[in-house]
């Protein structure tokens, strides 16, 4: 039996995270994003750089790394909720797409120019098909350009770009082990994809917000750590055994603990495992990092950079016009999308584990990241240069044919009957989806279980009777919801009113389809326990008449309270903030509000504020830092990031909500602040001024601290010091603005 050398995996360990936090550091210096740092540790650490000591054994670091993977994944998702995906709009989805495959095409295209084999190709172009989050957030921040109109939109697009690198992870995988690009084989894949998200999107909204709401209390953060992370390596495990990657699996429950109330709890407390984990997989890139490889193929490096580059801007520009973007703003998202970054080097990671991509392509992935990384604030900060030049030789009828089209895209609306129609039909799509696949789920289990469990325990001729009725009679409130009438009495009065008549054809079809639907299910239980085609329609058929004539009203019941749950379970993060279904007596109702920076009353003590006066709710507790202060005493003071719980009305909650969660993105913090001493000369602005006028604080963003006159004369500042050539101030403040002072 092979054992586990610990000293070794410990020294190396201690190895790369000594060498990681030295590069941070100093990258952290140099105003680098924290990522190339990591790289550059995992160079120095690897055999291929002889002045330092290196690892002992690259398994080692693959343990680790494969860790970090599936908790970078699980990080990510707790970031991406299923509900955030469908409120970005098909704008985000329509760009992201047009992304994603235009660079996916030119990937392997530049591929197979360069010699590569197809697979290398394909996993080529799925590796540059992706933008970095983390480095576009990096860079936007540093250049103070978060509050831009086009930031949200490309937030959207990276959302999405998540979901599709998902999808593409495990169409790759099938790529691989099938050594073929079949279209079936690629449909298969992702049919099996979908049903794997929604069966487990749907157990787990069904089940883990009601476990956390009703243990809520005594849920520490060590048990909410240890209870996070079993979740997602428990889901990491399932779906290897679904045949998916185990980063899939973290991704999936990331994406499922995000759209309960206790996710932004959860982010807060894994943040450390993250950044640990997350650390270690960015080393374990740097490690695969080969000088010769680079000096051999600096041409397709070189190559590939200018592909990414053009590329994004290209496809993100065509996309955000395609869309009805205005032409400044596809410009500017179209540039800010000129990189890519760790999804990358999941997918190379992905193709150098299923053994099928070409080790050179690794070290040449992280070179062109390198490159793109340094050269993503240049080309941010020039979009709008570029744009004004395209403007400006841009023809007039192409201008107006851009300012005409991105008009009508954003101003054309719906007319009323055709949003009812619409709502109909997601309706009935989303409902055909979701129950199909429970019932699918249902029918794998009783095939899997229970089946063998009866037959084992009965016979088979008591089986064959019994299995049946009991996976039917847990399917009926299912396929009932698929057979039930799609439009409801409301929407067909308002289209009665609209237009005179309701056309009956949309419902007839869709209630044939779904009446079809239901008796397939129903003819495929009794096929699976060896009916014959003939006895199986009859049975359905009796079915059918019986759930629609004797338990209709039970089922209803019964799918209205499931419904119920799930629906509240799926809200529960907005139900809980606005008091929606916490009815308390009458229309009274608790909502938990998160206190903004601008909130008008932050600072004021509780009787000050005077909120039962002013908004006639009643503040029943604060939540500070996991402190929950009940009944609040009128002294203690309400601050920013507090979570207030109050009961009131619906208008008096709504009235309320946007006063107390009012914020502004806070300016980002100035990190380059020093204590500073400085003489300053005759032309300085301050000779001749008292202090009192010289606007140090407000134009220079500093604090004087001490003025030095001779010297061993130091002067505490007064509103009347008048400052003279050759004094020396002890200031507070950065210095290339201090500057303007000598």
């Amino acid at each position: 039996m092979e054992t586990l050398n610990i000293e070794s995996l410990i020294t190396d360990l201690a190895l790369i995270l000594t060498l990681g936090a030295v590069a941070t550091i100093l990258f952290k210096k140099l105003k680098q994003p924290v990522v190339l740092g990591y790289i550059v540790a995992g160079f120095i650490a690897s055999p291929h750089f002889s002045l330092f000591p290196s690892v002992g054994s690259e398994a080692n670091i693959e343990f680790w790394a494969q860790i970090g993977i599936i908790v970078l994944l699980f990080s990510l998702g707790l970031e991406f909720s299923f509900k955030k995906l469908l409120n970005v709009g098909g704008s985000a989805v329509v760009t992201a797409l047009i992304i994603v495959t235009g660079m996916m095409g030119l990937g392997f295209v530049v591929g197979k120019m360069l010699g590569f084999a197809a697979v290398d190709s394909i996993f080529l172009g799925g590796m540059i098909s992706m933008s970095s989050t983390t480095i576009i957030l990096k860079a936007l921040t540093d250049l103070n350009m978060r509050q831009r109109r086009f930031v949200p939109l490309i937030f959207a697009v990276l959302i999405v770009e998540d979901l599709f690198a998902v999808v593409m992870m495990v169409i790759l995988s099938s790529v691989a082990i099938n050594k073929t690009v079949a279209g079936d084989e690629m449909l298969r894949s992702v049919l099996k994809l979908s049903f794997f998200l929604i069966a487990w999107f749907v157990v787990g909204i069904y089940i883990l917000p009601t476990v956390f709401k009703k243990f809520r209390r005594v849920i520490t953060d060590e048990m909410m750590l240890v209870i996070s992370m079993g979740l997602c390596f428990m889901m990491a495990i399932l779906a290897v055994k679904a045949g998916f990657s185990m980063a899939l699996g973290a991704f999936v429950m990331g994406s499922i603990l995000a759209g309960t109330v206790e996710a932004e709890r959860i982010e807060r407390v894994i943040v450390s495992v993250k950044d640990l984990f997350g650390a270690v997989f960015f080393i374990s890139v740097g490690m695969m990092v080969n000088p010769q490889v680079i000096v051999q193929h600096w041409g397709t490096i070189l190559l590939l950079s200018v592909v990414v580059v053009l590329g994004m801007i290209v496809f993100g520009t065509t996309g955000m016009l395609a869309t009805g973007q205005p032409l400044k703003i596809a410009v500017q998202s179209g540039f800010s999308l000129t990189q890519i970054g760790e999804f990358s080097f999941i997918i190379a990671s992905l193709g150098m584990s299923l053994g099928v991509l070409d080790k050179s392509i690794y070290p040449i992935i992280v070179a062109v990241s390198v490159i793109t990384t340094f050269t993503t604030p240049f080309f941010i900060r020039s979009a709008d240069s570029v744009y004004r030049q395209i403007e400006r030789r841009l023809p007039a009828s192409w201008n107006t044919l851009l300012e005409g089209y991105s008009a009508h895209a954003t101003q054309t609306e719906m007319s009323e009957s055709r949003q009812i129609w619409m709502a109909v039909f997601k309706r009935f799509a989303l409902r055909l989806i979701l129950y199909s696949v429970i019932c699918v789920a249902l029918m794998m289990i009783s095939d899997s279980y229970l089946e063998p469990f009866l037959v084992d325990t009965l016979g088979r001729k008591w089986a064959s009777v019994v299995g049946p009725l009991v996976t039917l009679s847990v399917l009926a409130p299912f396929i009932y919801a698929i057979v039930r009438p799609h439009i409801r009495a409301g929407e067909r009065e308002k289209l009665l009113a609209l237009s005179g008549k309701v056309s009956y054809v949309p419902i007839v079809v869709m209630s044939i389809f779904s009446i079809l639907l239901g008796l397939n299910f129903i003819m495929t239980v009794f096929y699976s326990y060896d009916y014959s085609s003939q006895f199986a329609i009859v049975a359905a058929l009796v079915m059918a008449m019986l759930i629609a004539l004797l338990f209709a009203p039970l089922l209803r019941k019964q799918l209205a309270k499931l419904e119920r749950r799930f629906i509240g379970n799926v809200n529960v993060r907005e139900n809980r903030r606005t008091g929606r279904g916490t009815n308390l007596v009458s229309d009274l109702h608790v909502a938990y509000m998160t206190v903004g920076h601008d909130c008008p009353f932050v600072g004021q003590k509780l009787k000050n504020a005077n909120l039962r006066q002013r908004y006639g709710v009643n503040l029943v507790n604060i939540q500070r830092n996991g402190v929950l202060h009940p009944v609040p005493k009128g002294d203690m003071r309400i601050y920013p990031g507090d979570i207030l719980g109050v009961i009131g009305n619906d208008e008096q909650i709504q009235l309320m909500l946007p006063l107390v969660e009012a914020t502004s993105t806070p300016a980002q913090p100035v990190t380059d602040v020093k204590f500073t001493h400085f003489a300053i000369t005759d032309k300085s602005p301050l000779i001749g001024k008292q202090l009192k006028y010289a606007r140090i604080s407000e134009d220079y963003e500093a604090l004087l601290v001490a003025v030095q006159r001779g010297q061993d004369d130091f002067i505490t500042p007064t509103p009347e010091l008048e400052f003279q050539p050759a004094d020396v101030l002890w200031i507070v403040g950065n210095p290339e603005r201090l500057h303007d002072l000598c």
